[in-house]
């Protein structure tokens, strides 16, 4: 009788279990809020310069608002960790609060440091601490060195961009710093997506510092009016006001979509989707009712470009996102705007000139300290980035200004290369023949002229891709692709890779220094792989 009842018991556990194990289960979003909240343990530590890369070294990292004060310990690396003795550090700690969450920020800036030297440091608030990190103060003069040059990550930085970063740095772990064209993030202002891309490089942040220049989606506007207030073209050339009264997105292996409503001004309400390319792929009937337009006018084409040209109403001065300041310590220089003073400056790095300009704010206001840092520029070589690029590969974008106003500059003191974002392809300058150039805006002829040999190149490192329509002018040009570019300096030659997200070799050239003479490009690819 005890052997059925044992039995018995077996048989109800089993079934019981399988029971449990088989019936419906639904996976549950984890929030944004729980997923980014800020501990008292530090996290989003970042290494940037605000002085002399061979004498300074600065770091910022976030807590949650219980730790009221930062502190940092620092010390000259050496084998024995536990042999370690070191000084201690103050940070400036600032508040901060985000679209989900209250933190603190906290910073230090190392000083007095020696040339050409490991140290270790690790940060936190005397308790709670982070491991120890490394970094190597950059030489006080010019030395070989490589760092990596990313263009856009911006959409889905987590689940697509991260693996590009880590990809580079496989390639190149002793790289100086990495350099970011502009947009990092999609949406400026939202926590998580800042918090999405620090978790890309995560440790790496702290190890090897950042260069970046703003793109447009670093930039939020102070508004004088409804940021639903948009403008439309109707289909007989006139100019009427919307509403957007919602505006959702999908994000998905595929990419994200965006899914919108309106109310035209005859109270007609009308729905559209579109990729995350920005072209409409579904839109109702009621569209036709509120612009004139067929919905079979619509499909495919731009959200923002005809024929409904979707702008948005003026809404004020553009900033740059709050988050820019308390997680970048760039150098505050001589600028001719306050605004200017967190995205443009520049950067020395052994016998490399780097120049931060910000396309997306007064670019008239530029000039005259640009052609200062180039005229009292000491070292061989002169890297610029900006997000805008002087010459864009699609047809339905071009920045007149930023040639009109900075190309000049950059013929005169014959910079040696130019790294920008913004297109969501990649194009590289060489020589091409110019003949056969169509379908491009004037000046498009010049983007390479080996009397003055500037290289331009655009390049996106995200998952969101747009269509090359005037690549002529490039001498290598790609969509659909990610990519990452590591670039190597030495008294000499620049040497440049471009690589896909893979890890496969798509470009490289060499620039050769000669004196009194503009810079002598080679093309290194093998011809097979050249377009």
């Amino acid at each position: 009788m005890a052997g059925f009842v044992r039995g018995a018991l077996f048989l109800t556990m089993f079934f019981s279990s399988w029971v449990n194990a088989h019936e419906d289960w639904q996976a549950k979003e984890y929030s944004r809020e729980a997923a980014h909240k800020p501990t008292p343990l530090p996290d989003r530590v970042v290494l940037t310069w605000s002085g002399d890369p061979a004498t300074t070294q600065s770091v910022t990292w976030r807590t949650d608002v219980s730790t009221k004060k930062g502190r940092a310990h620092l010390a000259i690396a050496n084998s024995n960790g536990r042999a370690l003795k070191p000084e201690v550090f103050e940070a400036e700690t600032e508040s901060f609060k985000s679209d989900i969450n209250e933190a603190n920020y906290h910073s230090v800036t190392f000083r007095n440091l020696q040339p050409d030297t490991l140290y270790t440091y690790r940060v936190g608030d005397g308790v709670n601490w982070t491991e120890y990190y490394h970094f190597r103060t950059a030489s006080d003069r010019a030395r070989p060195f490589s760092f990596i040059y990313f263009g856009d990550a911006q959409n889905e930085v987590r689940t697509h961009w991260s693996r590009v970063f880590r990809e580079a740095f496989r390639d190149a772990p002793r790289a100086a710093f990495t350099l970011h064209a502009g947009d990092l993030v999609d949406n400026n202002d939202w926590d998580s997506e800042w918090g999405d891309w620090h978790q890309g490089p995560d440790w790496v942040n702290g190890t090897i510092p950042v260069i970046a220049t703003p793109g447009n989606h670093e930039y939020r506007r102070i508004d004088q009016g409804s940021r639903s207030e948009r403008f439309w073209a109707t289909d007989d050339g006139q100019v009427i006001e919307v509403d957007m009264t919602s505006f959702e997105t999908e994000s998905s292996e595929e990419g994200t979509r965006y899914k919108l409503s309106f109310v035209g001004p005859n109270g007609a309400s009308t729905n559209l989707e579109m990729n995350d390319g920005g072209n409409i792929d579904v839109v109702d009937d009621a569209m036709e009712s509120i612009t004139g337009f067929k919905k079979e006018a619509l499909l495919g084409s731009s959200f923002y470009a005809a024929p409904l040209y979707d702008r948005q109403r003026d809404p004020g001065v553009p900033a740059v996102t709050r988050h820019w300041r308390p997680q970048f310590a760039f150098p505050i220089q001589d600028v001719p705007d306050e605004a200017l003073k967190e995205t443009v400056y520049f950067i020395d790095y052994q016998g490399v000139r780097f120049i931060s300009l910000d396309s997306n704010k007064a670019p008239e206001l530029q000039v005259s300290w640009f052609r200062k840092v180039l005229e009292d520029n000491p070292n061989r070589w002169t890297i610029v980035t900006f997000h805008h690029p002087v010459f864009s590969p699609g047809s339905d974008r071009d920045n007149p200004k930023i040639r009109e106003l900075w190309k000049p500059l950059l013929d005169e003191f014959k910079v040696d290369l130019v790294l920008s974002g913004h297109d969501h392809t990649y194009a590289r300058t060489g020589q091409v023949d110019a003949t056969n150039l169509t379908n491009v805006p004037t000046g498009y002829q010049q983007a390479y002229d080996p009397k003055i040999g500037t290289v331009y190149v655009v390049s996106v490192s995200g998952p969101k891709m747009y269509a090359i329509t005037k690549g002529e002018y490039a001498k290598k040009f790609a969509q659909d692709t990610q990519l990452y570019q590591i670039i190597h300096l030495n008294e000499g030659n620049l040497e440049y890779r471009a690589y896909e997200a893979t890890g496969e070799l798509y470009d490289t050239f060499t620039l050769q220094k000669r004196d009194g003479m503009p810079n002598l490009l080679i093309e290194a690819l093998p011809e097979e792989k050249r377009q």
